[in-house]
């Protein structure tokens, strides 16, 4: 392989005034620690970024064995592998250009802006990669956590609000302090053994809050699988009454107020309530609607989120990609929701829809799916209540795990902010 060396930063020449004020700053030590200085990262390494061979030629691309990653690929860690290749020929015709072994990336655009990694391997990377040499004033571990500690700063800087764009400029004016070499290595030990450590206790962390999430979802199944005597099958709409939601004309304005909510598919929340607070219609326009009463259950039935559930404890009206179940047998409406839940029900449910590209079940075929209940309604309730509980405290745990991750995220950022002000 013959890859493209990375090209040289070009320094300006600097006044006199400039350079006295250059030196002054170094000498302050901005970061707190004596000994140490300042300078813009541009001053102390090269930088360069990727290119994109041109996605037409075909030859560019076809048979490639050159690494060549996304922005999307520069997570915060080592970057080990690539999933899209070149050839020698797309690299020679386009701006790429091979990044050595130890090259810290920094992704610049889009929802990645701001994303740390550090290569391992030699790889291209396209337009929206910054590559940051380490060159002889850096040991690339360093480097890696510095610029980690500058993530915040650098997204602060980036413009565009929709897809953040972080120029190379700024990361090149970035202030870092420049640290001895032997200094930089204690830290990298020191760093490295906190990461580790936060590591394992976020993997603990995680692992649990699965645990709490499977534990529901197994005691859920089970209720339903492992029926006891006398549970009967019937069909949606011999316990209820069932209707799709319908949108009055949008064309005019006074359909829509604040009278009653009127649910979409983003307004259900994952633990089945609803968001009654976005949208509502008028009195003009519930009268060219369809009013789903309080105690009904509901569910999506149309489109990428198909068999989202949710129950209402309140009169609402919804849009026509949502059919509901009015219970008037007086089954549990909680625990016909709990049945849409379980695998059983959404196979059906996916079954019905034809599987197309959009899937969709109609009001007819979801009205005749069948339901398992018990031989009174009090032990409906029940199981319902017990269902409560458990959710209950499988949202209690979920909510004291995301606080440890959270805090674990927190206690990361300190230890990097103390690193590089000398205080580790």
């Amino acid at each position: 392989m013959n890859p493209k060396a990375p090209p040289k930063s070009h320094s300006s020449h600097k006044s006199p005034a400039a350079d006295r004020r250059g030196r002054a700053g170094e000498r302050m030590g901005a970061d707190g620690k004596k000994g140490w200085q300042t300078k813009k990262l541009g001053e102390m390494c090269e930088t360069g970024s990727g290119g994109t061979p041109l996605k037409a030629h075909k030859e560019y691309y076809e048979g490639g064995s050159i690494p060549w990653l996304l922005s999307g690929e520069v997570g915060q860690g080592e970057v080990c592998a690539a999933t899209n290749f070149i050839t020698q020929k797309g690299l020679e015709n386009s701006s790429a250009k091979v990044f050595p072994k130890d090259t810290v990336l920094v992704a610049m655009y889009g929802a990645t802006a701001g994303q740390v990694g550090i290569l391992r391997l030699e790889a291209t990377t396209n337009q929206a990669v910054c590559g940051v040499f380490p060159g002889k004033h850096f040991v690339a571990e360093f480097l890696y956590y510095l610029l980690l500690s500058r993530k915040e700063q650098l997204v602060g800087q980036a413009v565009g609000n929709a897809q953040p764009n972080i120029s190379q400029v700024k990361i090149r004016n970035t202030q870092v302090p420049v640290v001895p070499l032997p200094e930089q290595h204690r830290l990298v030990r020191l760093l490295d053994e906190a990461f580790a450590g936060l590591a394992t206790a976020k993997a603990n962390a995680e692992k649990n809050l699965q645990n709490a999430r499977a534990l529901f979802e197994s005691h859920l199944q089970s209720v339903f699988t492992q029926r006891g005597e006398g549970w009967v099958e019937k069909r949606l709409e011999q316990i209820g009454r069932t209707q799709t939601g319908s949108t009055p004309r949008t064309s005019e304005h006074t359909n829509f107020g604040d009278f009653i909510s009127f649910v979409k598919p983003a307004d259900f929340r994952a633990d089945g309530s609803l968001d009654y607070e976005k949208d509502g219609l008028s009195q003009k326009g519930l009268a060219g609607a369809r009013k789903v009463p309080s105690g009904s259950v509901l569910m999506v039935c149309i489109g990428a989120t198909i068999g989202k559930c949710g129950y209402c404890d309140r009169d609402v009206t919804t849009n026509q990609q949502i059919n509901s179940l009015t219970p008037t047998d007086g089954s549990s409406h909680r625990f016909i929701y709990y049945q849409m839940l379980t695998d059983g029900f959404q196979r059906r449910v996916m079954h019905a829809s034809g599987q197309a590209t959009l899937p969709i079940i109609n009001k007819s075929k979801w009205s005749s799916l069948p339901v398992w209940l018990p031989p009174t309604i009090a032990e409906q309730k029940r199981i319902a209540a017990k269902l409560d509980a458990l959710v209950a405290e499988t949202q209690r745990l979920a909510s004291l795990y995301q606080r440890k991750l959270a805090a674990l995220e927190e206690l990361k950022k300190s230890l990097l902010h103390q690193a590089f002000k000398g205080a580790l």
